[in-house]
């Protein structure tokens, strides 16, 4: 099963050669073809729900409210720092809804960094040069292709965040 499991990522990570020929699965389990955010601008932050960055979701579902129009936000819980995301994707959804009324698109938990990194993550990182270093990075895929890294510190609202949308 573990073969199988590398084999699929390793294909994965080899084949998307774009952003929007990724498909993953969102915290319910649905399967979500990215090929829709093709001419939008997509913002990607790795969250965690006991973190001291936390209080980023409800910065993240303002501008997902004050911008949705011009950005699409998806975010993907990760454990990969100080263990600061534990849930299932279940209780991760239900924590997001209860504390912040998280309504952007959110994805199963998945690694962003080390030798199980996501697909989505690695690709992230060839094209910027940069991995997520804690809980709440941020990629701007913009609508004409191109990618930029924001660290855990920019808050969502930042003028280099919303500066960037067009």
């Amino acid at each position: 099963m573990k073969t199988l499991l590398a084999f699929t990522l390793f294909f994965m990570t080899t084949t998307a050669g774009s952003f929007y020929d990724f498909k993953v699965n969102s915290i319910e389990g649905k399967s979500i073809d990215f090929s829709q955010f093709k001419g939008k601008n997509v913002l990607i932050v790795n969250t965690a729900s006991k973190c001291g960055y936390t209080p980023q979701y409800a910065e993240l579902q303002k501008l997902h409210e004050a911008v949705g129009s011009k950005l699409t936000i998806l975010g993907f819980p990760a454990n990969n720092f100080g263990g600061q995301e534990p849930g299932t994707n279940t209780e991760i959804a239900s924590f997001c809804q209860k504390n912040y009324g998280v309504t952007f698109q959110m994805f199963e938990k998945v690694s962003v960094k080390g030798a199980d990194q996501h697909p989505l993550y690695a690709w992230l990182k060839e094209k910027t040069g940069q991995e997520p270093s804690w809980n709440f990075c941020k990629y701007l895929i913009k609508a004409d292709g191109t990618v930029k890294f924001f660290a855990s510190k920019v808050n969502p609202m930042d003028a280099a965040i919303t500066g960037e949308l067009n």
